[in-house]
């Protein structure tokens, strides 16, 4: 299994760099990898015991959609799409309206709302995978690849760092701090396309049929129309229609389901009571996942093997003569596959270090909205039912972030340079 191999070159490599700093003098790295694996542990169960709660919650509400017929609503509303995509899923199927749900909280950003339906979108998958037992079927590799890959309209939490930077670095009003969001999108949509592209050519989808191309160049239309009319706004006030509109949207869809509930004499109450006791099954049945891949990474950051992976790749940017301005954002791309938070802190310190309204610090903000955290996207989604065998799916999702990061530092060299 890739999960398997990846999981040991971190282990083998972070070990055989610790052997070497110790023997050229550095007497405490040891140390700081036996503390890196134990962060690594006690992170993993932290955001597993933290998950559970939003779990009961959204596992709670989606049973009172589906109670209420909401659910079902809205994969048909999505089924023409869904059935050239998902053609292992019935139409109708509950998995449809979880993943109609899923995608559309990816597309606002809301990171927090997107994983438990699209846990409750890979538990409905697996009840239809016909695969032997833990080997992932093609329609779940194609939704969680689909995420690792995921499209943003607006990346609202990076927006959000960005501005509260720019005010601890004495930035006035003329600094717009959602000025990457245009750059963000056009660098996700390329990455979001290739994996489809990629999926549908593994998979032998139709996707060239006009029932796909025509819906997607709609969509694409709409997506393009909405990012020009926030690009003509003012940066406060883009943001504030976002966080506005995503909050409305997801609270819209639970008093929709409560009130069709309602309509239907629905007991909400119980139904939500069912509902969001499996929350906690799933938060328990991910933990060990999540000890494993933050534990590996913990210590392979903690070796500086990244560190000699970019010196590799500056070496060898340096000697094809292009221009290594982007550089310094790199290791946000690279940290953003292996750990949301990781990247994270890296984007805040080129901000720090360069400035927030610096090339490297645009474009680390761009790398943090293009890609996703695919191991842990993987590890999660993959271990909530089960799945030990990805087949196909970590090699495409490392080839959507791939294209992400290149299509990022693309785009900021056209718009931002």
């Amino acid at each position: 299994m890739a999960l398997n191999v990846v999981w040991i070159v971190f282990f083998v490599s972070a070990c055989a760099t610790a052997a070497v700093r110790w023997w050229l003098g550095e007497a405490q790295i040891f140390s700081q990898l036996l503390q890196a694996l134990f962060d690594g542990a006690r992170a993993g169960f932290d955001i597993a015991l933290g998950l559970a709660g939003v779990m009961a919650l959204w596992l709670g509400l989606m049973r009172v959609g589906e109670k209420a017929g909401m659910v079902a609503l809205l994969a048909r509303l999505a089924a023409p799409l869904l059935r050239l995509l998902f053609p292992g899923v019935p139409a109708g199927h509950p998995a449809q309206g979880a993943m109609t749900m899923n995608f559309s909280a990816n597309l606002l950003g809301l990171d927090n709302a997107a994983t438990p339906l699209g846990l409750t979108a890979m538990r409905e998958l697996q009840s239809l995978n016909r695969e032997p037992e833990g080997v992932a079927s093609d329609a779940q590799i194609m939704f969680v690849v689909l995420n690792t890959a995921g499209l943003t309209l607006i990346p609202t939490a990076v927006i959000a760092m960005r501005q509260s930077v720019a005010l601890k670095q004495g930035l006035g009003a003329g600094f717009n701090a959602a000025d990457i969001f245009v750059p963000t999108l056009l660098a996700t949509a390329i990455a979001f396309i290739a994996a489809l592209l990629l999926l549908g050519l593994v998979q032998r989808l139709p996707l060239w049929r006009a029932r796909f191309v025509l819906p997607l160049l709609a969509v694409t239309g709409l997506l393009g129309a909405g990012v020009a009319a926030l690009a003509r706004l003012p940066a406060q006030q883009a943001a504030d229609i976002t966080g506005v509109l995503g909050a409305a949207v997801i609270l819209g869809l639970v008093l929709l389901f409560l009130l069709a509930g309602a309509w239907r004499r629905v007991n909400v109450y119980d139904a939500f009571i069912d509902g969001a006791k499996e929350g906690f099954g799933v938060a328990v049945q991910i933990i060990p996942y999540l000890i494993a891949i933050l534990a590996a990474i913990g210590v392979f950051r903690a070796a500086g093997c990244m560190d000699a992976v970019l010196t590799v790749v500056a070496r060898l940017v340096a000697g094809l003569g292009w221009d290594t301005d982007f550089l310094p954002a790199l290791p946000v791309g690279l940290m953003k596959v292996l750990s949301g938070a990781g990247a994270r802190g890296l984007m805040v310190d080129v901000m720090q270090t360069y400035g927030v309204d610096s090339f490297p610090a645009r474009l680390a903000a761009i790398m943090q909205g293009s890609t996703e955290t695919t191991f842990y996207v993987l590890t999660v989604y993959f271990g909530s039912v089960g799945v030990k065998n990805t087949r196909h799916a970590l090699a495409c999702a490392l080839f959507a972030d791939a294209v992400g990061i290149a299509a990022a530092i693309g785009v900021g060299y056209w718009l931002l340079r």
